[in-house]
């Protein structure tokens, strides 16, 4: 294990130590993983000191530099600065400090592997106990019952268990389809993956979180289609006609999951407590970001302006139990919309640097993607990664297949192919998650400091030069420091001959030599070989 790595994994898997949420009303709480990702961003600074290098890109100095400074103006300028602090210091940990020590601590796609990894050993735990929970049924209360799948993070904090299954199917799938389906290797990492991809599915259902199921489907759909359209529209009509079977010819998906499924479709005609709860804290939040419209009320201010901004049949708090816990009222303290909470606390100026950042993290992932795929397209590469030419490529200039899937030393120390693919598949595949869910949540809970991983690995493959370099299409990538198939080395040519006179005669041209340098009184030039038979 590259030991370098040891702070961002254990900040992932620190996540699944039970007990992550205090009380109801306790305070700012602190998880051990939010510790550790202190540390990360500690051992981080401490190397940036040590090595004394220019650490980051013009670019990413930019995308993440103007949230920093746009969060630190709201905070200034906020009725009550003091209490901004605390908010402002959460905001710069999530959104600026964590994936900016994620993006400098990965070196090769290796590394993102092992992080990616970890979230999807963090969401097989975490979706184990899920389903253990609505099996015995001791999972948190959902109507009447206590089935709902949460994790070992509690009935406080309902989305966090969906939101790191999420994440691991989203990131099994990309890596899975990258895995190449060889002949002659081991096929047990592609299986696994996709395996784990669909396993998951089933914590991912039983955590009833529609924002989650609607995440999860988009981030799925794009995640296929950079793989190829046909390959998205057979999946997905597998997966419709799965769901038709199971749901038809075995009465899955009744009950409770069918009913909350339905909900999707009632979000304007009918509907339930929930999503009604959603839109006053929205319309609450809009009427607070209109009295401030340019730098907001400060960080974590919305609680504190959210009474004077409600409707009268805005609910305070919202019921809890089940999961070990007792029955609790949670209060609402956020519009669960990322992008109006941005709005109100931060004003626009903080909207458009923060959901700026994004955005081109999105355009420069998927920037890469593309330019891998031509790569992968493109015409031979400079050197053979056979033994032979006749070996795989047959004496043709076509690329090979261990060129192609980056496993042969053709393909170069970082070389194009599904490997690489998988990493930014990945990464474009847990922005649309985040995009798509943050309309329908916000940051919160223990499971915070894993959106800023997230948001880290994704801002690897975005910026990193070492990602720029596996994207690179294969004609303009640096020759590979592999030795390429050469010729047989021609034989000597023939001694010198003797004539009559007594003086010797140069020896006959080899067909293979080089251009001989002939020189003139009036110019030297250079004779142009013969043609290579």
């Amino acid at each position: 294990m590259p030991w370098h790595l040891l702070p961002a994994l254990a900040t992932v898997l620190l996540l699944c130590l039970p007990g992550q949420r205090g009380e109801v009303g306790g305070g700012p709480h602190v998880t051990p993983a939010d510790v550790a990702s202190a540390g990360l961003v500690a051992y981080c600074a401490v190397r940036l000191l040590r090595d004394r290098a220019r650490p980051l890109t013009r670019t990413a100095a930019l995308l993440f530099g103007a949230p920093a400074l746009a969060v630190a103006v709201a905070t200034v300028t906020a009725a009550d600065p003091a209490a901004a602090l605390a908010g402002y210091a959460r905001t710069i940990q999530v959104f600026v400090l964590v994936p900016l020590a994620v993006l400098l601590l990965l070196r090769s796609r290796r590394d993102f592997h092992w992080v990616a990894g970890a979230l999807v050993l963090l969401a097989l735990v975490q979706g184990a106990v899920g389903v253990r929970q609505y099996a015995t049924g001791t999972g948190a209360s959902y109507a009447g019952r206590d089935v709902r799948a949460v994790g070992t993070f509690g009935p406080l904090d309902v989305m966090a268990m969906a939101t790191t299954v999420g994440y691991g199917v989203v990131i099994a799938l990309a890596i899975g389809l990258a895995l190449p389906a060889t002949r002659t290797g081991a096929r047990w990492p592609r299986r696994a993956a996709l395996g784990c991809a669909v396993v998951l599915l089933v914590p991912l259902a039983l955590s009833f979180s529609r924002g989650a199921w609607i995440a999860t489907a988009c981030a799925g759909t794009v995640v296929l289609c950079l793989y190829g359209v046909r390959r998205a529209v057979r999946v997905l009509a597998a997966l419709v006609a799965l769901a038709v079977l199971l749901v038809c010819g075995t009465g899955v998906g009744s009950g409770l999951m069918a009913e909350r499924f339905d909900s999707i479709t009632r979000v304007s005609a009918a509907p339930d407590r929930s999503v009604t709860d959603r839109y006053g804290l929205w319309a609450a939040a809009t009427d607070i970001w209109r009295d401030r419209p340019a730098t907001g009320v400060g960080p974590k201010g919305f609680a504190a302006h959210r009474d004077g901004h409600a409707s009268v049949g805005l609910s305070a708090a919202s019921d809890t139990a089940g999961a070990g816990h007792a029955f609790e009222r949670e209060p609402l303290l956020s519009p669960h919309n990322m992008y109006l909470l941005v709005l109100c606390e931060q004003g626009l100026l903080g909207a458009l640097a923060l959901l700026g950042c994004w955005a081109a993290l999105l355009v420069c992932a998927l920037r890469r993607v593309f330019d891998l795929r031509r790569g992968s397209r493109a015409g031979p590469r400079r050197a053979c990664c056979c033994d032979s030419p006749r070996a795989c490529c047959s004496g043709s200039r076509r690329v090979c297949d261990g060129a192609v899937r980056g496993r042969g030393p053709g393909a170069g120390p970082g070389g194009t192919g599904p490997g690489v693919l998988g990493c930014g598949a990945a990464a474009v595949g847990l922005l649309v998650w985040q995009a798509v869910d943050f309309l329908y949540a916000d940051v919160g809970g223990p499971t915070t400091v894993l959106t800023s991983v997230a948001l880290g690995l994704a801002a690897w493959w975005a910026l990193s030069p070492a990602a720029a370099a596996a994207a690179l299409p294969a004609t303009s990538r640096p020759s590979s420091p592999a030795r390429p198939y050469l010729l047989p080395s021609p034989a000597p040519p023939p001694p010198a001959t003797g004539r009559a006179d007594g003086s010797t005669a140069p020896a006959a041209a080899h067909p293979y030599a080089p251009p001989t340098r002939r020189v003139t009184p009036d110019r030297e030039r250079i004779a142009p070989a013969e043609a290579h038979p």
